[in-house]
């Protein structure tokens, strides 16, 4: 790490409330950045400030929706950075209002201002003819920063895991109630998952200039896991013994009709959509570096890192399970 790599130099960090985003601008922070945070919601962003020193860390209200407010967020900045994205369309959050038209309004501005460093974050999948709304959006993302800013770097990483993330978690608070985990396909889905510290030290490096300009990178973690490998996983770290059944894709998509438009579904159309394609790093990418082992960064493993944060799914408490282990 630099650790003051960037001194006084400003980035403006769109979506940097959200899990990878405390993370980038905790990353950027102790590289010397001051760090401009773009949300919607800049009363619900004081988590942030903690992360640097006083006046380091500055939340500031955009809307990717409206230019004016994005216009606005990267006045003077000497890098922008997007990370916002969704996993399920909400009201006016669609998948084409966010990844498509939110990340060419960034691209745009940052082209306006001036400025040459634009870091997009998509994720390993995207693909302007998939049958998924989410990886169509994620492409158009991409193009978009691409062609404002030729420059520009992408960031593709694979499913995210970490404290926050929405994978593990998920799984594990839905076997706190119950008995039978279902495989979406049989579980047979490819994914390799990497820690979100180590996505952000890639976004960070990219804004540092430590990257090829214009090159679309794939982040992935050292291990490719099927869907099932990383629930039994999950179950061995928690303690919890669960069934795992597996569900064809035809019953999982009648299964998301029914209930895929309610507030918190399991999982919509769209995500099963997802889980038909493998989620792993591709051979071009690592053969050209594009990747954490392109960028000199050692990737962390999920042994190393689930046990610190899936122990609150655990029956008796965070060490019983250990202890269950040496009697």
């Amino acid at each position: 790490m630099k650790a003051a790599s960037g001194y006084g130099r400003l980035v403006t960090v769109f979506g940097g409330s959200g899990f990878v985003g405390r993370y980038v601008v905790r990353a950027l922070a102790r590289r010397g950045y001051r760090v401009r945070v773009a949300v919607r919601r800049p009363d619900l962003a004081g988590h942030l400030q903690p992360l640097g020193t006083v006046g380091q860390i500055m939340p500031v209200q955009a809307n990717l929706r409206y230019r004016d407010s994005v216009d606005a967020a990267v006045q003077g900045a000497d890098a922008v950075v997007n990370l916002v994205g969704i996993l399920s369309p909400s009201g006016r959050q669609t998948f084409e209002a966010v990844q498509a038209f939110g990340a060419r309004a960034v691209a745009e501005a940052t082209k306006a201002a001036g400025i040459s460093r634009l870091v997009q974050m998509s994720a390993i999948g995207a693909d302007a003819n998939s049958a998924s709304v989410y990886a169509r959006t994620k492409a158009a993302g991409e193009k978009a920063a691409l062609s404002a800013v030729p420059g520009a770097v992408i960031v593709r990483p694979s499913i995210v895991f970490g404290p926050e993330d929405s994978f593990f978690n998920r799984f594990a608070e839905m076997a706190r109630f119950s008995p039978v985990l279902p495989l979406i396909g049989g579980g047979k889905t490819l994914f390799q998952p990497v820690y979100v510290d180590d996505v952000a030290s890639a976004i960070a490096m990219a804004v540092d200039g430590e990257t090829e300009e214009g090159a679309v990178y794939e982040i992935g973690g050292p291990e490719i896991l099927s869907f099932r490998d990383c629930m039994e996983t999950m179950c061995e770290e928690t303690g919890q013994k669960r069934v795992l059944l597996p569900v064809p894709f035809g019953v999982a998509e009648f299964g998301a009709k029914l209930t895929g438009w309610l507030p918190g579904a399991p999982l919509t159309l769209d995500q099963i959509e997802l889980l038909k394609t493998d989620n792993v790093v591709s051979n071009e990418a690592t053969a050209e570096g594009r990747t954490l082992a392109g960028l000199d960064i050692e990737p962390r493993t999920l042994a190393a890192v689930l046990p610190t944060y899936l122990y609150r799914f655990t029956t008796h408490g965070q060490y019983d399970r250990h202890k269950m282990k040496t009697l």
